[in-house]
């Protein structure tokens, strides 16, 4: 049980607020967790889908192509990709964060996966679009200048304080000390992909997959690896 709340620190925090909230407000308890509910419901309806999409743009975009795209020497093709991207992405901000690790563990430069990310929250088309029909085309587009100019200055800035062994995006773990397998079962979703191709080191069970092993060799650390590149949620990893 300690060990659960270890790993769950947050949702352990967020449970007590709410024992907290039933005693003290059972009225505002109510409704924040209807809005909670709310708010859950619609990220099992899209982040499902975000993660496939994901998975097939690791899978078949090659990493040279992001480099050359949204890479550090993309120079003023990174950042007029990265504002295409951001301002024609459809969904809540949140089903970006997903996508753009993955660019970053593909070769993408932390100044662009700023402006892909400040633009999908504040500039999409569709945004601007109604923007103009209710404050008017003028308000609009000084608006959208000074964002602008606000999202590189911000994706300057965040190129000097951040750096990209600051980002946990599973790039640089050293497979030479691994341990063993560890599985997210938060974040699968019991496809028996693993199982499938390697029923000898995975098993599910209750749609959930296990490790069947409880050691880890050379040999199973080169096998293993194919199979966490192909896991479609990324619940799979070394330890």
């Amino acid at each position: 049980m300690i060990e659960i709340i270890k790993k769950n620190k947050l949702l352990t925090a967020v449970s007590l607020a709410y024992v907290f909230l039933f005693m003290a407000m059972p009225d505002k308890a109510y409704l924040s967790v209807k809005n909670s509910m709310y708010y859950i419901i619609e990220m099992l309806e899209i982040m499902p889908v975000i993660f496939i999409l994901t998975s097939i743009i690791e899978a078949w975009v090659p990493k040279e192509v992001i480099i050359n795209g949204f890479g550090e020497k993309a120079g003023i093709k990174g950042i007029i990709f990265s504002f295409l991207l951001g301002s024609f992405s459809a969904g809540p901000i949140y089903a970006a964060f997903p996508i753009c690790k993955m660019l970053l563990k593909k070769g993408a430069s932390i100044a662009n996966v700023v402006i892909i990310l400040s633009a999908w929250a504040v500039i999409k088309v569709p945004m601007l679009a109604n923007e103009a029909k209710f404050l008017g085309p003028n308000f609009m587009g000084l608006r959208w200048i000074l964002t602008v100019m606000s999202i590189l200055i911000i994706s300057y800035l965040m190129t000097v304080f951040v750096k990209k062994e600051d980002i946990p995006i599973g790039e640089e773990k050293s497979l030479s000390k691994a341990t063993g397998i560890d599985i997210k079962e938060q974040y699968c979703i019991g496809c028996g992909l693993c199982e499938k191709l390697m029923p000898q080191h995975f098993k599910v069970i209750d749609k959930k997959a296990k490790w069947k092993e409880s050691t880890l060799n050379d040999t199973q650390i080169n096998e293993l690896k194919a199979i966490i590149d192909k896991c479609p949620v990324k619940a799979i990893d070394f330890r």
